[in-house]
């Protein structure tokens, strides 16, 4: 609306002044400098902050909010209009003012209120609007403290449907805030969880001083242990702060409540251990139950504070998610979309979160197949987490993934519709709620948004993974996946060019997504690396992406997704020619070498560049998908550079940072604790629990792209762009996709053990595939061992993976098992021993279903990996 045109109809506006309403006697007005407690309230910002429920999609027309109500409902407070937040002082004096209409006419209550049970009413302001705008004020003292009360215009109870118009909300009086100054702690900073016995130990010091600076490392008991000096390394770009640098590497003694002290300041106590990271490996992977959909949450799994009925499965309030309809215009049908997890603070879920989420837990058990660290998946077999599907023969983590892609799987169009084979965008909320809501309260009607091309692409890319990974424990589920894969892919070749609307953004994210050349080129390289097929190889070489730059400096994400599909060209075992797959690995390591040097540029220690567009809407989980790079790199060529850049990475997430803060919740001394979130709303709700622990808060973000902290940080430095408050969605929510990379680098930090030097090979090992055999069903393996130690081996236990539904029929010179793609081969008595310089030889046959067979990617002889040949 124009400044003009809303002078003109405030001034046709009646004005009736209220005194007293609810909330006792009347007040002199606040004075003419009172601060502002409501944001937007001019709706000159669009829709956000405000949410509604019980109404039609919120929208702004001509400058004023506008919704629509059912006639019918019981109650007025049956529909709302809101916003969360207002800060309100015991004994303040307060002026409410609004302008509002209804058309025919309806009774509209404007009510100050705690936001959650019991719903204490601290005001509440009663107009009856017509078809002319009205404006409305009040004057009143509140009677409590509360920083984070509620606005609600109750607009429901009316007979007839009614269209509701607010206009120039405001809420002026009380005290304007304290300037914001965040608790930064010591000014030396540390990875406050710690540090891995051989890996690097960095922390990064806030001081005047231009000098280098003595520290000193001590022991729980104060006793020095070490000490040095520091770097100076002037003023860092990214927090503004004049800082040095302590690298104290060479200490490796494992301790707990070790500290640092330097120019008079001891950092937050942390250990040092090679099983720090385990913990935190099964914390991280919890998040994903604690955000499911569909099913009750138990107690006994997570914590009893955790424990909730199962939400929205259309018990009431419930209104889905079993039989969603379509927004108007979209479709004539119904889906039953039940289960997945809610993708972040609100209850919506998306197909295009899901899908890079859904990819990294797969990925993460992936890795256990051809990483040498990883133990063959040891950490991450069935009955290694706290899941219900836990020792059912499924690797939990495979179990967690499911959840999700059963509900990727719903979203499909079915056949016979139009669009068939592609995949609905998403599913949420009609419109926006307020915080705190458990799902199972949940009152909003649901709705299935139009399918796009992105979403199409990251179900084919998912479940071609999904194929392969689950085929040797349910072959049933995996062929439904690679079915599904299949014909997305076919959908999304011919509607290449469907993209979710970026205005598409009442009740949730928008998503959108005008560039899909990535996901063609990653749902291109599952589908090959799951069937071997000419056509998928034919049309990922022909893509851009597949010659081209895919790793970014700011990392990548659920935009971008062209990395995905070179990570897994690079590690999981194919048949691209041997100079196409030399290339594709050396674009990892080259990645990786920059984001080494950044990370040495970095006074914090970041793979990331320090400008401010590098600090934006979950920026933390981009820094950790530049850590998963170096850790691949790692994985590739067992250079310890990499692996140790990776270890480093995380000292920024877990409080080397300037606001000396670890980002996830319960890990370090001073943590997150109260992230953007729905469900654990305990801020607002003592009643509610906070999120987990292993919750990953997005952190820094210098857009300020949401009303609280655009108040309370203007002008800040880029890396003190983030405040632990769950008003801050933009700096503090959680997501699916932030915490799936957590899980991804936890994991890969807990199986580096004290991250010692890495040990020389002793062995190399040649397999040999003669063919298939019974039309394709099977085929016959071969694999030579050589000992190229110095010192004999007696008794030997090989170990490879299959990389899909192979299955070992019979085997001679060995005694072979298999446990799901992972085979084993133990020696016969008569070639136990193995000389330097001998070999063994094993072989077998084996069924297939006729997808892909490549070579192992790892095999390993007692344990240790073998160099490849």
């Amino acid at each position: 609306m124009t400044p003009s045109r809303r002078r003109l109809l405030l001034a046709a506006a009646t004005t009736l002044a209220l005194t007293g309403a609810g909330a006792g006697a009347a007040h002199a007005d606040p004075p003419p400098d009172a601060p502002e407690q409501i944001d937007n309230g001019d709706f000159s910002a669009g829709v956000s902050p405000w949410f509604s429920f019980g109404t039609g999609a919120l929208a702004v027309t001509d400058g004023q909010l506008c919704t629509t109500v059912a006639g019918g409902l019981a109650n007025p407070w049956d529909a709302g209009i809101g916003q969360d937040g207002v800060p309100l002082i015991a004994g303040a004096e307060y002026t409410l003012g609004f302008a509002v209409s209804a058309t025919p006419g309806a009774a509209v209550k404007a009510v100050l209120q705690l936001g959650s049970a019991p719903y204490t009413t601290y005001a509440a302001v009663d107009a009856t609007a017509t078809g002319t705008i009205q404006r409305v004020e009040q004057t009143f003292t509140v009677p409590d403290d509360n920083p984070n009360a509620q606005l609600i215009f109750q607009v429901g109870g009316s007979a007839q449907a009614q269209t509701i118009c607010l206009d120039d909300v405001s809420l002026r009086g009380g005290e304007p805030p304290e300037p914001y100054e965040p608790d930064t702690g010591p000014r030396v900073r540390v990875n406050q969880v710690g540090y891995l016995p051989g890996g690097p130990k960095n922390a990064t010091v806030v001081t005047e001083a231009t000098e280098p600076l003595p520290w000193q490392l001590r022991s729980a008991a104060g006793a020095v242990v070490a000490s040095g000096s520091t770097t100076a390394r002037g003023v860092d770009a990214a927090s503004g702060q004049n800082v040095q640098s302590v690298d104290f590497s060479s200490y490796r003694t494992p301790g707990t409540g070790l500290t640092l002290t330097v120019d008079g300041e001891t950092s937050h106590p942390f250990d040092i251990s090679g099983a720090l990271y385990d913990q935190l490996r099964s914390d991280s992977l919890q998040f994903f139950y604690a955000q499911r959909s569909g099913i009750a949450i138990d107690g006994d799994l997570i914590g009893d504070e955790y424990a909730r009925p199962a939400g929205h499965l259309g018990v009431a309030p419930n209104q889905g998610d079993t039989n969603v309809p379509c927004q108007p215009g979209v479709c004539d049908y119904s889906l039953d979309v039940r289960g997945g997890w809610y993708d972040a603070g609100d209850h919506g879920k998306y197909v295009v979160n899901g899908g890079i989420a859904t990819y990294q837990l797969l990925n993460t058990f992936e890795r256990t197949r051809t990483a040498a660290t990883a133990n063959g998946g040891a950490e991450l077999a069935d009955g290694t987490l706290r899941v219900p599907e836990r020792d059912n023969g499924v690797p939990d983590i495979l179990d967690e993934a499911r959840w999700e892609l059963e509900f990727l799987l719903r979203m499909q169009v079915p056949a016979g519709k139009p669009l068939a084979g592609m995949v609905h965008h998403k599913i949420h909320d009609q419109n926006w709620t307020g915080l705190p809501l458990a799902p199972q309260d949940d009152p909003q009607p649901r709705e299935l948004h139009p399918p796009s091309t992105a979403a199409t692409l990251n179900l084919a890319a998912t479940a071609a993974q999904c194929a392969r990974l689950f085929a040797p424990y349910d072959a049933a589920f995996a062929t439904r996946c690679g079915t599904a894969a299949k014909t997305a892919y076919a959908a999304a070749k011919a509607h290449p060019a469907v993209y979710a609307s970026p205005t598409d953004g009442t009740g949730g994210g928008a998503y959108d997504d005008s560039n899909v050349t990535d996901e063609f080129y990653w749902a291109a390289a599952e589908l090959y690396l799951t069937t071997g097929a000419q056509n998928y190889l034919a049309d990922l070489t022909a893509s851009p992406h597949h010659t081209g730059n895919v790793f970014d400096a700011r990392g990548f994400g659920w935009q971008s997704v062209a990395a995905l599909g070179r990570l897994d060209l690079a590690t999981v075992p194919n048949g691209l020619p041997a100079a196409d797959l030399a290339r594709v690995r050396a674009s990892v390591t080259a990645a990786a070498d920059t984001y080494l040097a950044e990370l040495r540029r970095q006074a914090y220690g970041l793979p990331m560049p320090g400008d401010a567009n590098s600090y934006f809407w979950g920026g933390n989980s981009n820094v950790i998908n530049n850590a998963v790079v170096l850790a691949t790199a790692f994985d590739l060529t067992r250079n310890p550079v990499y692996r140790d850049g990776a270890v480093q990475a995380m000292d920024y997430v877990l409080g080397r940072n300037a606001l000396n803060i670890s980002y996830v919740t319960g890990w370090g001394e001073h943590a997150a604790q109260n992230q953007h979130s729905r469900i654990f709303g305990h801020q607002l709700d003592p009643n509610l629990p906070r999120p987990p622990a292993g919750s990953l808060a997005g952190g820094p973000n210098a857009a300020l792209q949401d009303p609280f902290v655009a108040q309370l940080l203007a002008g800040c430095e880029p890396m003190f762009c983030y405040v632990d408050d769950i008003n801050s969605y933009s700096t503090n929510e959680v997501a699916i996709n932030w915490n799936s990379a957590l899980a991804w680098i936890s994991s890969f930090l807990a199986d580096q053990g004290d991250a010692g030097a890495v040990p020389a090979t002793t062995c190399t090992a040649r397999y040999s595939n003669y063919g298939t055999w019974q039309g394709g069903t099977g085929f016959t393996g071969q694999l030579t061992i050589q000992n190229t130690g110095a010192t004999a081996v007696n008794g030997w236990s090989v170990r490879f993976a299959f990389t899909g539904d192979q299955r070992v029929r019979e085997a001679w010179l060995a005694k072979v098992t298999q446990s799901g793609a992972t085979v084993t081969a133990r020696n016969e008595s008569y070639n136990a021993k193995i000389a330097p310089g001998g070999t063994v030889t094993f072989g077998f046959n084996a069924t297939t279903g006729g997808g892909a067979n490549p070579s192992p990617g790892l095999v390993t002889v007692n344990g240790a990996a073998c160099s490849l040949t």
